[in-house]
């Protein structure tokens, strides 16, 4: 496996936004990289069950506009829009809430881009949480997800290259590349208004969640 750590973090790009979605204030996460690939090979590494199990998770249903998923041990959802080879959009329904998540493949210097916009509503329930964790919470859970998809885009016949993602984020590299990750987080919640001490609390709350130190 390729030497991953905060510099692999640093490749990756982050934006958060308040906006309104439905008459609710609602955070939007987006993330997106660019990978030394074709967009066609990019799109067929998001959408192919037999790959996205090499890279992020196993995952079942019916994946056209209608159908739906399910992560193994993560979100389930429904898809509710797809232009292939460009875009496509779903629900995001995990722990009792749900979110929206909108994926595009894009045309890029040096490769192909992936973009993944993460939508949740600010409501009071989830405030809590926020506080506690900021974007990070999720925002982090992504970034392993890019790590996951750029190394099986090294290699795309292999395995899934951390196999052990808990062990993993506990080692010397792994918390190097969470703690970093988490730490642009932290500056992307800045930018929204997050005072600097409560964004980097949350930051370092993140980083030993992910880490389990």
């Amino acid at each position: 496996m390729s030497t991953v750590d905060e510099t692999t973090a640093a490749a990756t790009d982050r934006h958060l936004a308040i906006e309104d979605r439905d008459g609710t204030r609602a955070y939007v996460a987006t993330i997106s990289r660019t990978y030394p690939t074709t967009t066609v090979d990019l799109w067929d590494a998001v959408t192919t069950p037999e790959r996205i199990r090499r890279w992020f998770t196993p995952v079942t249903g019916d994946l056209r506009p209608g159908g739906r998923y399910q992560l193994e041990g993560n979100a389930s959802g429904e898809v509710t829009a797809c232009d292939a080879p460009r875009s496509f959009a779903a629900t995001w329904e995990f722990g009792g809430g749900i979110s929206w998540i909108a994926v595009r493949v894009d045309e890029a210097d040096g490769g192909a881009k992936f973009t993944l916009e993460h939508t949740a509503h600010a409501t009071e329930g989830s405030m809590e949480f926020w506080d506690t964790y900021g974007p990070g919470a999720t925002g982090v859970g992504w970034d392993l997800g890019m790590l996951g998809l750029a190394l099986h885009l090294e290699k795309p016949e292999a395995p899934r290259s951390i196999e052990d993602e808990e062990a993993w984020a506990g080692s010397a590299e792994g918390r190097a590349f969470i703690t970093a990750a988490s730490a642009a987080w932290g500056e992307t919640s800045m930018a929204v208004g997050t005072p600097r001490e409560a964004a980097l609390a949350a930051a370092e709350r993140t980083t030993r969640f992910y880490t389990g130190s």
